[in-house]
């Protein structure tokens, strides 16, 4: 049976940043480079964009910048929550210029607090469950970056865990939420028992790469190279919302990676 999703209401806003035209020049650790066609990622990208708009984002695109080929991963470059927004210091250096954009985009919805050197922190790394804050240890993110996020959001009423991740790029690239009471992973790349009381739901092993979803109102973006950890999903009762995005992904990209997607205060 085919299903059919209604157009939602504007309940989110997403920021997003337009695919740089030196995006193969990107920052790589676990994948060999690939040469990267800069226009169909870019057709990708703004399937991914329309897709966010039909589950209820209102969007805030800003431009693409030729000297930061990462900068469409926006996610990296800060921690958006309920009362304020953290802005990161990627563990890449060659990162560290996009978070300026990304702040000023944020300024108007939440004020911003800001990770200091000696920390490093890629927001890829952190995962939000409640008022808890997961933070993966990853070749990115540094354990000083873990205590420090701790003592900027404590008096928010936040608690910090530090998590290990083995194998792949991000906290985020190993788990994610699929939904409000379950989380999608790869349990080679991270341990379950580090998210104690959550009920989980293991990739396809053929598809190591497939834990990274984004959930918004009760649906997930997942991308569409993964049918096998799809059909897991809507086994599990999840609705999937799939999106190609086979040249972000030679870039380690992924879908939470292309946008920072938060309520606005008091929504």
């Amino acid at each position: 049976m085919t299903q059919v999703f209604a157009p939602r209401r504007l309940d989110w806003t997403a920021v997003t940043r337009e695919v740089s035209p030196s995006l193969g020049r990107c920052e790589l650790t676990h994948l060999e480079r690939a040469p990267i066609a800069v226009g169909l990622a870019r057709a990708q990208h703004a399937g991914y964009e329309a897709l966010l708009e039909s589950l209820g984002c209102r969007l805030i695109r800003l431009p693409a910048d030729p000297d930061l080929p990462d900068s469409v991963f926006v996610e990296d470059t800060a921690v958006v929550l309920d009362e304020v927004a953290v802005i990161a210091r990627p563990g890449a250096a060659s990162r560290r210029p996009e978070t300026a954009a990304v702040a000023g985009a944020l300024a108007p919805f939440r004020p911003l607090l800001r990770l200091e050197d000696p920390a490093t922190l890629d927001g890829g790394d952190v995962l939000v469950l409640g008022r808890t804050l997961y933070v993966g240890l990853s070749s990115r993110t540094s354990a000083a970056a873990a205590d420090q996020l701790g003592r900027l959001l404590s008096p928010y009423g936040y608690a910090v865990v530090p998590v290990s991740v083995a194998g792949c790029l991000h906290l985020k690239s190993a788990v994610t939420r699929a939904g409000e009471d379950l989380l999608l992973l790869n349990p080679a790349w991270v341990d379950p028992s580090a998210f104690p009381g959550r009920r989980t739901l293991e990739v396809d092993p053929a598809e190591p790469f497939a834990a990274n979803v984004l959930a918004i109102g009760g649906q997930v973006v997942s991308p569409d190279s993964f049918p096998r950890t799809r059909r897991r999903l809507e086994a599990a009762g999840v609705r999937v919302r799939p999106v190609d995005m086979t040249e972000l992904q030679k870039a380690e990209g992924a879908v939470t990676c292309c946008s920072l997607v938060f309520r606005a205060r008091g929504a």
